[in-house]
C-alpha cells in the first residue's frame, strides 16, 4: 500500500518483493534480517520507571537467518546494502567486507549487548553511532522486540545515502526506516511479512505523518 507518494509498503514475503524488481533497481538496501539467536520475543523489564524494555510475544522469527537464496536477491536488486547482523551472516557476504556500521547502544555491562555490527557494501571506513537505546522511550516506546530507533536510521541516511536514492527494506518490523525516509524525503519500498507488525507499523508511520501536518 502507499503510506505515502514516497513510501510503499506491502504485507508480503520479500522473496516475492525482490522477484518484481530489475536488477540494480533500488540504489541502497538497508535491512535488518533475523539474526538466528532466537530473540524474537522480550520479557518486560521492571526494575526502572523509564525502561524502555515491555513483553513483547515470542513468535519464533529469529530462530534462523534468511537463506542463501535472500541474500543472492538482496544484492541482485540493490547497488549497495547495509545488512544488519551482518556478523552472523558472514558466509552469504559475498561482495567484501568493507566499512562496517557499529550502533555502540552506550550501555556497556548490562546483559544485551554493548553495540550492534551492520555490514557495509560502501569502500569506506567503519563507523560508529553511539546513542544509549533509551532514545527509543522519546520515540514512544517500542513495538517490536528489535526495534531501532528512528534517529539511527537518519544518521545511516545521512552517512550512505544521497537525495533521489530509492531505498529498499525487507524486514519493515516497527516502521522506523519508514518514518527516517519520509522526514529525509526518499523513496522508500519496504515490506514486512507478519500482519500484526506490518498493521501496527502503517498505524505508527501514519500517526507520525498526521502529526506534521498539524505543525
Amino acid at each position: 500500500m502507499k503510506v505515502t507518494d514516497k513510501i510503499e509498503i506491502t504485507n508480503e514475503d520479500n522473496m516475492e518483493l525482490m522477484a518484481r524488481y530489475p536488477d540494480n533497481y533500488f540504489d541502497l538496501a538497508i535491512v535488518d534480517p533475523p539474526y538466528g539467536i532466537g530473540i524474537s520475543g522480550q520479557k518486560e523489564n521492571k526494575k526502572g520507571k523509564k525502561s524502555d524494555r515491555k513483553y513483547h510475544e515470542d513468535k519464533g522469527w529469529d530462530n534462523d537467518i534468511p537463506p542463501a537464496e535472500y541474500f543472492k536477491e538482496l544484492f541482485r536488486v540493490s547497488k549497495n546494502q547495509i545488512i544488519w547482523g551482518g556478523n552472523y551472516f558472514v558466509e552469504h557476504l559475498t561482495e567484501g567486507h568493507k566499512g562496517w556500521v557499529i550502533w555502540d547502544k552506550a550501555q556497556h555491562g548490562l546483559t544485551m549487548s554493548d553495540c550492534e555490527l551492520a555490514y557495509s557494501s560502501f569502500d569506506c571506513a567503519t563507523r560508529i553511532y553511539t546513542k544509549n537505546r533509551a532514545i527509543l522511550i522519546k520515540e514512544g516506546g517500542t513495538m517490536h522486540p528489535t526495534q531501532k530507533p528512528v534517529a539511527l536510521y537518519k544518521w545511516i541516511l545521512d552517512k550512505y545515502a544521497k537525495q533521489g536514492d530509492k531505498i529498499l527494506d525487507t524486514h519493515l518490523g516497527s516502521g522506523s526506516i519508514a518514518i527516517a525516509c519520509h522526514d529525509y524525503g526518499f523513496d522508500l519500498t519496504a515490506c514486512e511479512l507478519d500482519k500484526e507488525y506490518f498493521d501496527k507499523s502503517i498505524q505508527r508511520i501514519q500517526n507520525h505523518v498526521s502529526q506534521q501536518k498539524l505543525f
